[in-house]
C-alpha cells in the first residue's frame, strides 16, 4: 500500500451510487440473495461507522456497518467489505475494517457480526459463532458466521435470532 495515496473517510449519502457500482463489479447480482443482504434491506448503514477508501478521486473500497440485534442485544453487521479488484491485496480492506471497528468501539458498541472467511477476519478479533447460538434470516454456512467482541465478554450469554435493528 506504500505506493498508494490512500484516503479513508466516513461514508456519506453522496457515496452511495459509487459504492453500489463497486459492489456490482465485485459481487455481481447474486449478492442480493445472501442472508446478510436481508438484514441490510431497508436498514441503512450507520454512516459514522462506515468508511470509504479513495485513491485520488477514485473510490476503491467501502465497508458498511449496519445496526442489527441478536434478540434484544444490540450489535452491528460489518459488510459488505468491498475493494475494487484492481486494488486488492494492498491492505485497503484491512484498513477499512480497522477504521470501522475502531469507530464502533469509540461509539460504545460491543458486538460486531459478519459473514466471511475466518482466516481473513480472525486477525481483527472475529471468531466463529458457536453452532446454534444465533439464527440468521435465511440460509448461511454456519462456518462463516463470525462475531467480534469489542468489549470482553459481550457475547457470553447472547443467543437468538439476528434481526435488523
Amino acid at each position: 500500500m506504500s505506493d498508494l495515496r490512500l484516503t479513508l473517510i466516513p461514508e456519506t449519502e453522496i457515496d452511495a451510487p459509487a459504492i453500489e457500482r463497486l459492489n456490482e463489479r465485485a459481487f455481481g447480482p447474486g449478492r442480493f440473495a445472501r442472508s446478510a443482504y436481508r438484514l441490510r434491506e431497508g436498514n441503512p448503514p450507520d454512516l459514522g461507522l462506515s468508511f470509504v477508501a479513495f485513491v485520488g478521486t477514485m473510490l476503491v473500497g467501502s465497508n458498511c456497518m449496519t445496526r442489527i440485534a441478536f434478540g434484544n442485544t444490540p450489535a452491528l453487521l460489518l459488510g459488505p467489505l468491498t475493494v475494487d479488484p484492481a486494488f486488492r491485496s494492498r491492505g485497503i480492506g484491512a484498513s477499512l475494517v480497522e477504521a470501522s471497528l475502531s469507530a464502533a468501539r469509540a461509539a460504545g458498541h460491543t458486538l460486531v457480526l459478519l459473514v466471511g472467511d475466518e482466516p481473513y477476519y480472525q486477525r481483527f478479533g472475529f471468531k466463529r459463532v458457536p453452532h446454534g447460538r444465533l439464527e440468521m434470516p435465511g440460509p448461511v454456512d454456519p462456518q462463516r458466521v463470525l462475531v467480534c467482541e469489542l468489549q470482553d465478554g459481550a457475547f457470553e450469554n447472547v443467543r437468538g435470532q439476528i434481526l435488523p435493528a
